[in-house]
C-alpha cells in the first residue's frame, strides 16, 4: 500500500488514434524503471498493447493498468484506446482515474476522437494536462495545436513550455515556470540557460502565463501588478490549483519516439494532476433510500468502498476484476458486499498489475487500482463495499450497440463452447451483446462498430479456439409505437389438470426519449398485488423482440388499468404470458415504426475535395451541422448520418479524396426511419426470413 495517499496519482492517457499515446506510455514506463527496454506499438512490442489483436494492428484496444514510480510518487497509469469503437474503454477508465494526459499530434492537432475523449473527461470533471507529441514531424505546429485546443475544445489551454525548433530542428523546450531551457541527448535531459534568440518569445509567453494565473490567485495578481518577482513556489501553487479546478489546461510538448520531453511530462503529472486527497470524497447513494447521498473520503479509516470497472479473463489466474478503491482497505480473503447485485463476494488474491505481469499484495487501500481474483458475481460498474456500511456508487455509462452480425459455429458440437466464450466476452465488455434467436437458430452479436466486432470474431478464433461463420454486418434497429392503444386481453388455458388464467386491461403509450415505464393504476385488488410485478415482467420480456421485425422495443409507457384473476388458476407465469400477448397485440395496432441509429460524424478533408465529400455525404441522407477550417488548406465537416448508409464509407472516402481525407463517427441517437425506407427494410427482412 502507498505510504501516503497524497503521493499517489491515478492517471489515464487518452487521445485520437495515432497521436502516439501508447508510445508516450512506453517511454513513461522506461523512464520510471518499469521496463528495461522500450517497446513500440508499430512493431508489436508495446508493454501496454499485450493483446495479439493490438500487436497485429499497432493500436490499443483494451485499456491496460500499470503501476510505476517517479520522484517518490506512485503512478497508476491507464492506457486507453483512441478508436471510437472502443470508447467504452475510455469511458470506464475516466470513471476511475483522477487526472488525465491528453496527447495531441503536433501535425494532426485536435482530431475527432480527441474531441470525444475531451467531452467524456468533461462529464466526469477530470483535471487534465495536454502533451503535444511528434514535434519532430514535418508540419509540426505547436501554436496551431494550442489554438485548436481553445477554439475546438474550449480548453483554456496555456503553454507551460514552448518548443525550441520544430520538425527536424526540434531540440527541446523552454520551461516557462523554471524559465530554463531543456535539451535531450539519447535518454538524458540537460538544463541550460534560454538561448538569446528565444529570450524575448519566452518572456512574452511567461508573462501571458502569469497574467492568466493572476485571474485565479490574488496573491500572485498583486505581485504581478506591482511588477515584483514571483516566488517559484507561489507560481507552482497557483498553477496546480487552477489545473485541479479545471480552470486551465497546461500544455507541454515533446517527441516521445525520440525520448524528448517525457521526464518533464512525468514531473508535470506529479506537480499538476490530483492525488485522491485533492479529488476528495466520492459521493454515493443509500441502498435503501436512493435519494439520500453518502460520501466516502479517501481514508483507510472510512468503511470500504470501491468500483469494479473492468474484467479480464487471464489464462493463468482466471477472471481478474479491476477495482478502484475510494475508501477503506481490503485484504485478501476478506468478505465484502456487492451492493449492485445484493450479493456477498470474497477476493481470494489481490494483484497490482504491470500490464500482462502481476505482483501479489496482501492489502490495498484508498486510491489504489488493483485486480482481484476469485470474484463470482461482480461485473463492470458494480459497487463493492463493507457489508455493514452499504452504498451505491454511480455506474458506468454504456452506449447502445448499433451494429450486429449473425454467427454460427462451423461445427455443431462447438455450440456450447461458443456460448461459454461469448458469455466471457460479454462479462469483459459491456458494449458487446449477444443473443440466440430460437426461430432462425442463429446467434446474433452486436457492438459499437465494424472494427469492434472484427476484433471479437478474431478473439473467438485465437483465444477461445471457436471457428464461426459470419454473416454480413447489419444495422441494429429499434421499434416503438406512435399511437396510444388500450387493450383488453384474457389468457385462459385448460390442460387437464390445473388451468391458467390471467386478465389484464392495459394502455400502451408512446414515451419518446424516456425509455420503458410501467404504471400500476389498478384499484380494488382486481389484479392481486403479487401479480402486478408479473405483468411488468411480461411486457419487458415481450419488448426484447418486437412484433414488427424482431428488434428491441424502446420508449413505451405501459399502464395497467384493470383486470381479473382466478383463485386457483392464476399464477405468476399466467400473468407474464397474458401481459406479453396483450402488448404484442396492442403494439401492432399502435402504428409501429422502426428507429434507426444516427451517427455523429466528423470528416477532415483537404479543401480540394470538400465538394466531393459534401456531395457524397448528402447522398447518404447526411445532415451537415457545421464546416470550419481545420488547418491551413483543410476543412472539418461535422454532421449526422444514418448508420445504415455508412457501410463501406472508409473505402468510398478514400476513393473520392485520393486517400487524403479521414473521418470518425460515434453513436448519437435513434430516430424514426423514413416511411419509404422502412418499407424497403421490412421487405428485405421478410424475404431473408422466408429463405430460411
Amino acid at each position: 500500500m502507498t505510504n501516503s495517499i497524497s503521493k499517489l496519482r491515478n492517471i489515464g492517457i487518452a487521445a485520437h488514434i495515432d497521436a502516439g499515446k501508447t508510445t508516450v506510455s512506453e517511454r513513461i514506463l522506461f523512464f520510471t524503471g518499469v521496463n528495461r527496454k522500450i517497446g513500440e506499438s508499430h512493431d508489436g512490442q508495446a508493454t501496454m498493447d499485450f493483446m495479439k489483436q493490438e500487436q497485429e494492428r499497432g493500436i490499443t484496444i483494451a485499456s491496460a493498468a500499470i503501476t510505476a514510480h517517479w520522484n517518490n510518487h506512485q503512478i497508476n497509469l491507464i492506457d486507453t484506446p483512441g478508436h471510437v469503437d472502443f470508447t467504452i474503454e475510455v469511458e470506464r477508465s475516466l470513471r476511475v482515474i483522477d487526472g488525465m494526459i491528453a496527447v495531441f499530434c503536433a501535425v494532426g492537432g485536435v482530431e475527432p476522437q480527441s474531441e470525444t475523449v475531451w467531452n467524456q473527461a468533461d462529464r466526469y470533471r477530470v483535471p487534465r494536462i495536454a502533451f503535444v507529441n511528434k514535434m519532430d514531424r514535418t508540419g509540426a505546429d505547436f501554436a496551431e495545436v494550442v489554438s485548436q485546443l481553445n477554439s475546438n475544445l474550449d480548453a483554456n489551454a496555456i503553454p507551460f513550455q514552448i518548443p525550441i525548433g520544430a520538425e527536424d530542428t526540434f531540440e527541446g523546450m523552454i520551461d516557462l515556470l523554471k524559465f530554463k531551457a531543456f535539451y535531450f541527448d539519447d535518454q538524458k535531459s540537460f538544463e541550460k540557460e534560454i538561448p538569446a534568440e528565444y529570450l524575448e518569445r519566452a518572456t512574452e509567453a511567461r508573462n501571458s502565463l502569469i497574467s492568466t494565473l493572476a485571474d485565479f490567485n490574488d496573491e500572485l495578481a498583486d505581485l504581478f501588478l506591482e511588477e515584483k518577482e514571483i516566488p517559484y513556489d507561489l507560481f507552482m501553487k497557483a498553477a496546480r490549483e487552477a489545473t485541479l479546478k479545471l480552470l486551465i489546461t497546461p500544455v507541454f510538448c515533446g517527441a516521445a519516439y525520440k525520448n524528448k520531453g517525457i521526464q518533464l511530462l512525468l514531473d508535470a503529472v506529479i506537480d499538476f494532476l490530483p492525488s485522491p486527497i485533492d479529488v476528495g470524497a466520492v459521493i454515493g447513494n443509500d441502498v435503501d433510500e436512493p435519494e439520500k447521498t453518502i460520501s466516502r473520503h479517501p481514508s483507510s479509516k472510512e468503511p470500504f468502498a470501491a468500483l469494479a470497472f473492468k474484467l479480464i479473463n487471464d489464462p493463468y489466474v482466471g477472471q481478474q476484476t479491476f477495482i478502484r478503491i475510494f475508501s477503506g482497505t481490503i485484504s485478501s480473503g476478506t468478505q465484502f458486499f456487492n451492493s449492485t447485485k445484493g450479493k456477498y463476494e470474497r477476493a481470494g488474491r489481490i494483484f497490482r498489475i504491470r500490464a500482462k505481469d502481476r505482483e501479489e499484495i496482501k492489502e490495498a487501500g484508498p486510491g489504489e487500482i488493483v485486480a482481484l481474483v476469485g470474484m463470482k458475481a461482480s461485473r463492470t460498474g458494480d459497487t463493492l463495499c463493507a457489508s455493514d456500511h452499504p452504498l451505491l456508487l454511480e455506474n458506468i455509462h454504456v452506449p447502445p450497440a448499433v451494429i450486429e452480425l449473425k454467427i454460427t459455429p462451423k461445427a455443431r458440437k462447438e455450440s456450447e463452447k461458443l456460448g461459454e466464450a461469448l458469455s466471457k466476452l460479454i462479462n469483459e465488455d459491456p458494449s458487446f451483446r449477444a443473443r440466440y434467436d430460437e426461430e432462425t437458430q442463429e446467434t446474433i452479436v452486436s457492438g459499437m462498430g465494424e472494427l469492434h466486432l472484427e476484433i471479437i470474431m478474431d478473439r473467438l478464433k485465437e483465444e477461445f479456439k471457436v471457428e464461426v461463420e459470419v454473416g454480413e454486418p447489419a444495422v441494429s434497429f429499434r421499434e416503438t409505437l406512435t399511437k396510444e392503444i388500450e387493450n383488453n386481453y384474457k389468457f385462459v388455458k385448460q390442460s387437464g389438470g390445473k388451468g391458467h388464467y390471467a386478465h389484464t386491461i392495459m394502455r400502451f403509450e408512446p414515451n419518446e426519449g424516456k425509455g420503458y415505464e410501467f404504471v400500476d393504476k389498478v384499484k380494488g385488488g382486481n389484479v392481486p398485488g403479487e401479480y402486478v410485478g408479473s405483468v411488468d415482467k411480461g411486457v419487458k420480456k415481450a419488448m426484447e423482440k418486437g412484433p414488427l421485425a424482431g428488434f428491441p422495443v424502446v420508449d413505451v409507457k405501459a399502464v395497467l388499468l384493470d383486470g381479473s384473476s382466478h383463485a386457483v388458476d392464476s399464477s405468476d407465469m399466467a400473468f407474464q404470458l397474458c401481459a406479453g400477448m396483450s402488448f404484442k397485440e396492442a403494439f401492432m395496432k399502435g402504428k409501429p415504426i422502426l428507429l434507426e441509429p444516427i451517427m455523429k460524424i466528423e470528416v477532415n478533408t483537404p479543401d480540394d475535395y470538400i465538394g466531393n465529400v459534401t456531395g457524397d455525404f448528402n447522398k447518404r441522407r447526411g445532415r451537415i451541422e457545421s464546416m470550419r477550417r481545420h488547418r491551413k488548406g483543410s476543412q472539418k465537416l461535422n454532421g449526422f448520418v444514418p448508420l445504415m448508409e455508412m457501410f463501406g464509407y472508409a473505402t468510398a472516402l478514400r476513393n473520392i479524396s485520393s486517400g487524403r481525407a479521414n473521418f470518425s463517427m460515434e453513436f448519437y441517437n435513434y430516430q424514426p426511419l423514413p416511411a419509404a425506407t422502412q418499407e424497403e427494410v421490412l421487405k428485405k427482412l421478410a424475404s431473408k426470413n422466408a429463405q430460411k
